[in-house]
């Protein structure tokens, strides 16, 4: 074996890929929000009402979303799109695509959370005259994140990961930094290997950070 290793590129790299792990970090965040807040609706209409006309769009969305290639998603938004006269850059596409495929896997683990909690808990509130969103604020919200948060945080983590396919449509998260640099330095096994390890840092900063704030919020007794 004469291959020798210089980490050369990586260290005259170091901001650009500083940069990009900034800006994966900045993607899946806002991602992530968006597919958080747009699954609460759809995944409380199906656990109240699952065999109602109002949620078959609802399931038709969460089985294409979830049997379908996540790249065969993002291209149909940044390529697929334009022939319609809706042209996304491709930092806003990545966004979008994430946000569309973490709402579909978020609306079936908040669903289920909902479906754990006892129907003897929303009768009660109910019976002390409190409105459907009072209910699910006060009563259901608390006891259902407990049960789907590992999920949900497993599922943060893996959008996280996902987002490294965006640098299929050229947006400037890491891997797309990667490949730039690789392509002018020609230290694939360096560029890549250090890639790797950037994604698992994060992963990591990611999980600890979840495990922090389900401590804080999650843990104490209710009032």
């Amino acid at each position: 074996m004469n291959y020798k290793f210089d980490y050369t590129a990586i260290t005259s790299n170091a901001w650009e890929l500083f940069l990009g792990c900034l800006l994966t970090l900045q993607i899946s965040a806002v991602a992530i929000v968006f597919s958080l807040v747009l699954a609460i609706g759809p995944a409380m209409l199906l656990q109240s009402r699952p065999h109602s006309w109002a949620s078959l769009p609802i399931k038709v969305f969460v089985e294409v979303v979830r049997n379908t290639p996540f790249l065969v998603q993002i291209f149909v938004l940044f390529f697929g799109l334009p022939t319609i006269g809706i042209k996304l850059s491709p930092n806003v596409a990545a966004i979008v695509a994430l946000t569309v495929n973490g709402c579909a896997y978020s609306i079936e683990i908040i669903r289920g959370g909902l479906e754990s909690i006892h129907k003897g808990q929303f009768e009660a509130g109910y019976v002390l005259g409190l409105s459907r969103f009072q209910v699910f604020r006060y009563v259901i919200l608390k006891p259902a994140l407990r049960a789907i948060y590992p999920s949900l945080t497993s599922q943060f983590i893996f959008l996280m990961l996902t987002s490294s396919i965006a640098s299929s449509i050229t947006a400037n998260e890491l891997t797309h930094v990667a490949a730039q640099i690789e392509a002018t330095t020609f230290r694939s096994f360096e560029v890549y290997f250090t890639v790797a390890a950037l994604y698992l840092v994060m992963s990591i900063l990611l999980s600890a950070i979840s495990s922090a704030v389900y401590k804080m919020t999650l843990t104490y007794p209710s009032r």
